[in-house]
């Protein structure tokens, strides 16, 4: 996990931490560290825990993702990114918006199924992985799925066999993986530029 309070855009490998299975973290001593995002903790161990395919689990709150969440409402195939989803999706329809305990995150686990996204109600987005790199390429890619809904909530569908065809491309976890890549060269400054 992060730890607690780093910014996103400081997040580094060096800024991790390793929670054991009780939420406890040590350092490479085993001396305890201290806190623990709670609420990630009760979500992303029992989901970990519940699908050994996952490696990871990417939850944050967002600009268009929260807001969609609170239409308790799966996506539709309202965009080619869209695609990739509507037929790999899950919703957890639950008022518990405070994760405040393991079992929280055990109902969770159990509405994400085999799918790579929930959307959690009033709560945003999740999306798990194989790689640590398809869970956050995953992640963005429902983000600006759900930019798309909040900003056409009417638009028309695109439809369930076209959808298919273009999921086909779209879904395989392959597909999560590179997105991350792209975003990762847009974000790596090129060194290798001399002035």
């Amino acid at each position: 996990m992060l730890d607690w309070g780093v910014p996103f855009g400081e997040a580094t490998v060096d800024r991790l931490m390793l929670v054991g299975p009780d939420g406890e973290v040590k350092d490479a001593n085993g001396d305890p560290t201290g806190a623990v995002n709670t609420a990630g903790y009760n979500i992303h161990a029992p989901i970990l825990a519940a699908r050994p395919d996952a490696v990871s689990a990417a939850h944050t709150h967002t600009q268009f993702g929260t807001p969609w969440s609170a239409n308790v409402e799966p996506f539709r195939a309202l965009s080619q990114e869209s695609c990739a989803f509507v037929f790999d999706q899950a919703m957890f329809d639950d008022e518990e918006v405070e994760v405040l305990s393991v079992d929280g995150g055990k109902r969770i686990a159990a509405a994400l199924g085999d799918s790579k996204l929930c959307v959690l109600r009033n709560h945003g987005l999740l999306t798990v992985g194989r790689t640590v790199e398809a869970a956050v390429g995953w992640f963005v890619m429902a983000e600006r799925v759900a930019e798309v809904h909040v900003k056409a909530p009417a638009g028309s569908p695109i439809s369930d066999e076209s959808a298919a065809i273009a999921a086909s491309t779209l879904s395989p976890e392959a597909a999560g993986w590179r997105v991350f890549q792209w975003l990762q060269r847009n974000l790596v400054p090129d060194t290798s530029v001399v002035e």
